[in-house]
């Protein structure tokens, strides 16, 4: 395993056991930061910089435009607001609502 692979695995382990509640925030925030900090996190930052900024990114970001300016763009959000708008689409608001409400009560208690 590489150094990156394992640096990688760390933090993210760190990570997820925080989510989990299993580590205080500090704790979370310390691993991001050594990460950040060490030689392997500032290669993937540079990394993510060059194919944002690269040739590579341009064209990601024209294809999506395209795509969204196009007629199946269009009637794919014109899909979308039927499904919100129509019965089905009101019941499963309402079904996440109850969701979200019922696990902010257990919460709660």
């Amino acid at each position: 395993m590489t150094d990156f692979e394992q640096q990688m695995r760390s933090w993210w382990a760190k990570l997820t056991a925080w989510l989990h509640g299993g580590q205080h925030p500090e704790k979370a925030r310390k691993a991001i930061a050594d990460f950040r900090d060490s030689e392997t996190g500032r290669k993937a930052e540079a990394a993510l910089r060059d194919l944002r900024e690269g040739e590579t990114g341009r064209k990601a970001r024209a294809a999506l435009q395209d795509l969204r300016d196009s007629d199946a763009g269009r009637k794919a959000r014109e899909a979308l607001q039927d499904l919100r708008d129509s019965e089905t689409g009101r019941k499963a608001k309402a079904a996440l609502r109850d969701l979200r409400d019922s696990a902010a009560n257990r919460t709660k208690s």
